[in-house]
């Protein structure tokens, strides 16, 4: 168990490292939002394999607060 959430921690930094490097005018839509998460899930799957949630709700809930929608 330890080394899933482990797996967890690391994928959210690397997501939200991601979400911080792209242009602003990219990170203030809802549209945009949720095709990066739905990307990020993709590429990240392996991090979210013992989940309970879906892994983009998951990566949406990461996102949200950092929009400023």
């Amino acid at each position: 168990m330890p080394d899933v959430r482990e797996k967890q921690r690391e994928a959210r930094r690397k997501i939200i490292r991601q979400w911080a490097k792209l242009p602003k005018d990219k990170r203030h839509s809802m549209g945009a939002i949720s095709e990066f998460a739905k990307t990020a899930a993709q590429q990240n799957e392996n991090a979210f394999v013992r989940s309970h949630r879906d892994p983009y709700e998951k990566i949406m809930s990461w996102l949200l607060p950092r929009a400023h929608l």
